[in-house]
């Protein structure tokens, strides 16, 4: 049975999920520095084991980021990300005040064009930096 649950996940099981699904590794000390930080978490577990998860961070109204969601491999394709986006997205939806800019790096973009999102360019440019 999986439950859905509205808290950032614990920091051993972003730093496993981040690994297992191939997202850039993530140093423990930030993760246990920045993880309380978040503005909302929420995560899906199943037979006590987090299969997936998805955070929001950011400053509460201006601008809203989605990061860090992620699934399981052994669970992909059971819309566990499709869960992790809807709960993150009632959650803007309750606090993100007209005129906030929500965005997110889409390493899956089929998924987030569901919610609404759309492509930044030609008007913007996607760019990060990593130190």
């Amino acid at each position: 049975m999986q439950q859905l649950i509205e808290q950032v996940v614990g920091v051993d099981d972003f730093v496993r999920l981040r690994q297992i699904t191939g997202l850039t590794p993530r140093p423990r000390s930030a993760a246990e520095k920045g993880l309380p930080r978040s503005l909302y978490g929420v995560h899906i577990v199943q037979d006590n084991q987090v299969v997936a998860m998805g955070r929001v961070v950011g400053d509460g109204a201006l601008n809203f980021e989605v990061v860090d969601i992620a699934v399981d491999p052994q669970f992909q394709g059971q819309g566990l990300g499709r869960k992790i986006m809807q709960s993150i997205m009632d959650y803007l939806d309750q606090q993100a005040p007209k005129g906030a800019y929500i965005t997110l790096m889409a390493d899956v973009p089929a998924l987030y064009l569901k919610f609404g999102f759309k492509y930044s360019r030609p008007a913007s440019e996607g760019m990060y930096i990593v130190k």
